[in-house]
Parts: structure tokens; sequence; C-alpha cells
């Protein structure tokens, strides 16, 4: 269901990207997965961690910005054609995405996604109703620490 992600604003300069993975390092926090998106100026660095909550406030005692977004992960075969067969489903329901990013590793047979909606509600009830394999944060987290 929905995941939420912690969204950093860094400065685009050596060491800015090692500053916030090195707070939730000595935090004990593993970061699952992240996507970094830069302009000349600055980045914004969007992680998923297993306990948002204490990772944002390592960050924030680290001095770094964050915004809190929910994002939703999701179940694709995977093999060629599968994220092709979301995208397609999400063009046909008129489903905006604003970003995606995936998990480096799948989960059994499935490619794991997460993909950021201008409508997160309307892409959500209509994922359910057309039984695509939305993957939960138990199933996400489990065997994680």
């Amino acid at each position: 269901m929905k995941l939420q992600q912690l969204s950093l604003f860094v400065e685009n300069r050596p060491g800015q990207l090692a500053a916030p993975c090195r707070a939730l390092a000595e935090a004990g926090i593993n970061i699952l997965t992240l996507s970094l998106a830069d302009t000349e100026q600055f980045g914004i660095l969007r992680l998923i961690v297993k306990d948002w909550r204490r990772a944002r406030q390592v960050l924030e005692a680290a001095d770094c910005v964050v915004n809190v977004t929910e994002v939703l992960a999701v179940g694709a075969r995977h093999e060629p054609g599968g994220m092709l067969e979301l995208l397609e489903f999400f063009e046909q329901e008129g489903l905006n995405i604003e970003y995606t990013y995936a998990f480096t590793a799948p989960r059994g047979d499935q490619a794991v996604l997460v993909f950021r909606f201008d409508d997160i509600e309307r892409a959500l009830a209509k994922l359910k109703d057309s039984h695509i394999n939305l993957v939960d944060s138990v199933e996400l987290f489990q065997d994680v620490n």
C-alpha cells in the first residue's frame, strides 16, 4: 500500500550526498532504495527506509531538511515487458506518474517499482480494483534490518 518516502534537498557539490547517508548509517538505519535527481545547483534525494519516523528524526538532527511524501510500491513481472504492462494500465486509466524508481533486488519473481502519482488515492483505488500487486510495508520490509 502507501509507503512514506523521505525527500531531502542536497547541494550539488562533493560530500553532500554522503552526509545524510552517514547520519543514517551511524544510527543503524538501512536505506532500502533511493533515487537522486539533480540540477546544476542542488539535488533531491529520495529514500525508502523501514522506520521512516526515526530516519526523519536522525536526518533533521543532522541539519537536513526532510519532506515526507506518500508513494506506492507496485509489483511487476520481473521479465521483459513487465513494467510496460503497468505503464499501459496507468495510461489506460489516465493515471499521471510524477516519477518512478525501483528496488534493486526483486521480491521473488516480481520487480518492485516505486511510483509517485499526482492523485495517489485515485491510483490506489484503480490498482486495487484491477488486482495489481501492491506491495505493502510488511512484505517489503520482511527480512530487513
